[in-house]
């Protein structure tokens, strides 16, 4: 990603995580260089639990970025993340023979930086119709479109079954009009003159 000198840039850090560094790294390897959209939606479906501290620092960023420097988040991509080692806790657990091995609880800082694209990146993007307003309007086109053919499809239906009930309607008729033509009246043959 081509960033300009002065990109505007906005930052989170989540201080304290109750993780190792090593396992959030791996986790912030995926999303490093990605919009922040399609980081979102790595994150969302990861199945890593770190994942979701992750997403919420990724959110926290968009949101400095959008209300310190009033950075639209669909121009925004991830330029920097990474993860440093904190403070760790250092426990003992009991074993056998009056031994004791520590365990050791490991915490870590994690840092995001959100940068905006370069001009010719945004442009190059909108050409694509990438980002969430050419996403929302894909999405509506696709939505009024499935709409259209739902309605259709119930017209046509309903068309079927008003058809259908004309033909049994005809056919009540006829059959109506067979039985009056097959069977004469019975009091006629009865009379006597």
């Amino acid at each position: 990603m081509a960033t300009d000198l002065a990109a505007p840039t906005a930052r989170a850090s989540a201080r304290y995580v109750r993780s190792s560094a090593s396992k959030v790294r791996a986790v912030l390897d995926l999303i490093r260089g990605e919009s922040y959209e399609r980081a979102s939606e790595i994150l969302r479906f990861s199945e890593r639990r770190i994942a979701h501290t992750v997403a919420r620092c990724l959110d926290s960023a968009a949101a400095n970025a959008e209300h310190n420097a009033s950075l639209p988040a669909e121009e925004l991509f991830v330029s920097v993340c990474y993860a440093d080692e904190g403070p760790t806790l250092k426990r003992w657990r009991p074993r056998a023979r009056g031994r004791a091995t520590p365990i050791m609880k490991r915490t870590c800082h994690i840092t995001i930086v959100l940068e905006r694209y370069s001009m010719t990146e945004r442009e190059a993007r909108a050409e694509r119709g990438v980002g969430s307003s050419a996403a929302a309007e894909v999405r509506r086109r696709r939505v009024a479109a499935s709409r259209a053919a739902a309605e259709e499809e119930a017209a046509i239906e309903e068309q079927d079954a008003l058809e259908q009930e004309a033909d049994v309607g005809e056919q009540d008729t006829v059959m109506e009009q067979d039985a009056a033509d097959q069977d004469p009246d019975p009091g006629d043959g009865d009379k006597e003159i």
